[in-house]
C-alpha cells in the first residue's frame, strides 16, 4: 500500500512504475516526467520536471555538439560514437582506437576509469577471453577520444581535458545552457570523470527538441543526424536507444545513468524523465508509456516496454508503467 505521507519541504513524487509479482504489487518507482507538444509547450508534467537533475549521459549530444563547435570535424560513425554510451562491442572499441590514432593518441591517454563492457553479454565474452577492466572498454571512451582529439586539434592541454576550467568544458557548459534554454544549475562530476551540468527535465526535453529541429549543417543537427543514422554506435546492438532510433524514423534517443531518458521526434515532440531511485529496470516501461502518449505507434514500443519478472525460470509478473 502506497503511503500518503509527505512534507511540503520534500513532496512525494508520483509513482511512474510499479513492480507486480504474482498479482501482488511489491514495489514502486517514483519520478518526474515531462512531455512536450510539437510547438514546445508542456503537454504533460508529472512530479517536478522543472527542478534540476544531472542528466548524466543524456547530456552527451550537447557535449558532442561542443566538440564540433570547437573545430573537430567529425561525422558518421565517429560523431555518433562521440555521443555514445557504447556497449563495448568490438566495433566500438576498434573505432575508439582508430579515432585516437588519427590524432596521435593511444588508449593510455584516456582518463576514463577502467571498466568492463556495459553490455552484460559483451562483458561475459570479454572476461571469458581473459579481458580485464580498461579505460578503453568504459562506455564513455568514444566521447573521451573525441574530447582528446579536439584538444590536439586546438593545441589545448590533453592532461587537463576533464578540468571544469578547461576551454572545452567551459564550451560544453555554454552549449548545454543554450540548448536547454536555462542556466546550468549545478556542476558535478560524471561517472566517467567528465564535468556534468545539471538542468531541469523540461530543459533536457527542450535540448533534444532543439537538436532535431536545428538547421542542417549546424553542430546540433549534425550530431542528431549522426546519432540517428548510426544508432548502434550510440548504444549497441542490444540496447533500447538503438532499437528506437532504428525503428521510429527521425527519433533521437539517449539514456543516462541513474535512470534518465530523453527522446525527441522530428516534428518537435519530446519527452524526458528520471526515475528518482535511479533504477534502470523501470526505464523501459516508463519510456514505452511516454512514447505512447507522444503517439508513437510502432512494434518497438512494446519491445522496449517489456520488463518481465521471473520466479524460477517462469515469468510471474512484470514492471509496468503506472501513469
Amino acid at each position: 500500500m502506497t503511503s500518503s505521507i509527505s512534507t511540503s519541504a520534500s513532496p512525494e513524487l508520483p509513482v511512474l512504475a510499479e513492480v507486480v509479482r504474482s498479482g501482488f504489487t511489491e514495489g514502486h518507482h517514483r519520478g518526474s516526467l515531462v512531455v512536450l507538444a510539437a510547438d514546445g509547450s508542456v503537454e504533460l508534467a508529472l512530479g517536478d520536471p522543472a527542478s534540476p537533475v544531472f542528466p548524466r549521459s543524456s547530456n552527451k549530444p550537447m557535449q558532442a555538439a561542443a566538440i564540433l563547435r570547437a573545430g573537430l570535424d567529425l561525422s558518421g560513425e565517429r560523431l555518433a560514437l562521440a555521443a555514445a554510451s557504447h556497449s563495448g562491442e568490438a566495433f566500438h572499441l576498434d573505432l575508439v582506437r582508430t579515432m585516437l590514432a588519427e590524432h596521435g593518441l593511444t588508449p593510455d591517454d584516456l582518463q576514463t576509469p577502467p571498466d568492463l563492457p556495459l553490455d552484460p553479454v559483451e562483458a561475459e565474452s570479454y572476461l571469458a577471453a581473459g579481458g580485464v577492466r580498461e579505460p578503453l572498454t568504459m562506455n564513455c571512451s568514444g566521447k573521451h577520444a573525441a574530447m582528446l582529439a579536439v584538444c590536439v586539434r586546438n593545441g589545448w592541454d590533453t592532461a587537463t581535458y576533464l578540468d571544469p576550467a578547461h576551454p572545452l568544458q567551459r564550451l560544453v557548459g555554454e552549449v548545454v545552457a543554450e540548448a536547454a534554454g536555462e542556466p546550468v544549475a549545478a556542476l558535478g562530476t560524471d561517472g566517467c570523470g567528465a564535468p556534468l551540468m545539471a538542468i531541469g527535465l523540461v530543459g533536457l526535453a527542450r535540448a533534444f527538441r532543439s537538436f532535431v529541429l536545428a538547421e542542417p549543417g549546424t553542430a546540433e543537427r549534425r550530431v542528431a543526424d549522426a546519432m540517428r543514422a548510426h544508432p548502434e554506435y550510440v548504444a549497441g546492438t542490444r540496447r533500447p536507444d538503438t532499437w528506437l532510433m532504428r525503428e521510429v524514423p527521425g527519433a533521437l534517443s539517449k539514456m543516462g545513468a541513474e535512470a534518465v531518458q530523453a527522446v525527441a521526434l522530428p516534428d518537435g515532440r519530446a519527452l524526458a524523465f528520471k526515475i528518482d531511485d535511479g533504477s534502470t529496470r523501470a526505464l523501459g516501461p516508463v519510456l514505452a508509456r511516454a512514447l505512447g502518449l507522444l503517439g508513437v505507434d510502432s512494434p518497438v514500443v512494446s519491445r522496449i516496454g517489456s520488463a518481465p519478472l521471473l520466479g524460477g525460470a517462469a515469468e510471474v509478473g512484470e514492471i509496468r508503467a503506472a501513469f
